[in-house]
């Protein structure tokens, strides 16, 4: 569950409220987050929000905007490799902290500031660094693919990096019909559940892959 609720001195800041909704929605996911929800952990009336956020809604739009403004904004002249590996490692380690962001970063119809702000450093990043527009659309959504994608993988594993998988691979074993899914079989054991194994780790080697092909594609 969230933190205590506040003693508030002094007026109320839609700063302030945007750090109330993104430490509700860290603990207990956007289902937990509420206006009152809010209000109560600030110490305030519910209306006392409505002067700075016109809804629940408008607090999501800044929340999701607070969560681009801790991505790494690619530098416009820069090498672009580093800069696009700077930006998915350090967005991957922004929406881990904020995991309940990862289906709503790219939905909002009204996008602030911040976010705007992190697009165009991409788009100029790549544009400078001779990507076609065409070419950096698919630069864009590749690695988005690959951020995103990754992600919902990571967030959503029935165990936590570095756990003992002893038991559950035991459990798979056990439960595979004898003679079929042999590709499934050695993969798993003598892969994914052998000691050391992390599928964090797959975040750069794919990011590499993916770093690889653009830089191929941008050569043709």
């Amino acid at each position: 569950m969230a933190g205590r609720p506040r003693r508030r001195s002094g007026s109320l800041t839609r700063e302030e409220i945007v750090v109330a909704a993104l430490e509700i929605a860290d603990a207990d996911g956007l289902s937990g987050l509420s206006m009152r929800a809010v209000a109560r952990r600030l110490g305030v009336e519910a209306m006392s929000l409505y002067h700075h956020v016109a809804n629940k809604e408008a607090m999501v739009d800044a929340m999701v905007d607070a969560v681009f403004a801790e991505f790494h904004a690619p530098r416009i002249g820069e090498d672009w490799e580093q800069e696009m590996r700077l930006r998915s490692r350090s967005a991957r380690e922004s929406v881990k902290r904020h995991p309940w962001a990862i289906g709503v970063l790219d939905s909002r119809r009204n996008a602030g500031f911040e976010t705007l702000v992190h697009h165009d450093a991409v788009i100029g990043c790549l544009r400078t660094a001779g990507f076609s527009l065409s070419l950096t659309g698919h630069a864009f959504a590749a690695l988005d693919a690959h951020l995103y994608g990754f992600l919902v993988q990571e967030l959503s594993l029935p165990f936590e990096p570095g756990a003992d998988l002893a038991q559950l691979g035991q459990m798979i074993v056990s439960s595979l019909p004898e003679g079929q899914l042999l590709h499934f079989k050695e993969f798993t054991l003598e892969h994914a559940l052998q000691p050391g194994y992390d599928f964090g780790d797959e975040f750069e080697v794919t990011l590499d892959l993916v770093i690889e092909g653009l830089r191929a594609r941008l050569a043709a």
